[in-house]
């Protein structure tokens, strides 16, 4: 009866199992041995080969003439045949350039003088601005106080 009873429990959890991946969640990853559960690991970084390295690579991968050769240099390095075709095809177009590791991402776009010349514009109208509305309020604070002693503004005479 305890036999059937544990086979019926394995069978639920393997249901509750699959239906955590179908929904996408799942439980929390089990504590790995030697790392602490605050710890963080560091973000893996690419790899990037210098020119020298694809040369002395692309040198080796030409004296390779037997079968299996070539695989077991790319085994030993770490790398993929796709690394060795596409460094061989860059190296018979004639582009050196190619044969340094290219950065990544969006190409920088040099800054525009025409931009900087327009903040400077629009901090200097701003400026002006808040100028004009402090002599305005002293222009009215004066016209209140010439209405208070009784003697008509400059403005207010003709």
């Amino acid at each position: 009866m305890e036999a059937v009873e544990k086979k019926q429990e394995i069978e639920v959890a393997g249901e509750t199992e699959r239906a955590r991946r179908a929904s996408g969640v799942f439980p929390a990853a089990p504590p790995r041995p030697g790392v602490a559960p605050t710890e963080v690991e560091a973000r893996p970084q690419r790899r990037s080969f210098t020119a020298e390295y694809k040369r002395r690579i692309l040198r080796e991968a030409d004296r390779c003439t037997k079968p299996g050769e070539l695989g077991a240099l790319v085994r030993r390095e770490g790398l993929y045949f796709s690394h060795v075709r596409d460094w061989r095809a860059a190296r018979e177009r004639g582009e050196l350039e190619a044969l340094r590791p290219k950065k990544r991402g969006p190409k920088p776009v040099p800054p525009d003088p025409r931009d900087k010349k327009i903040a400077e514009l629009e901090r200097e109208n701003v400026r002006l601005s808040k100028r004009a509305e402090r002599a305005e309020a002293l222009v009215e604070l004066q016209k209140k106080v010439a209405a208070l002693l009784g003697t008509p503004f400059e403005n207010e005479k003709s």
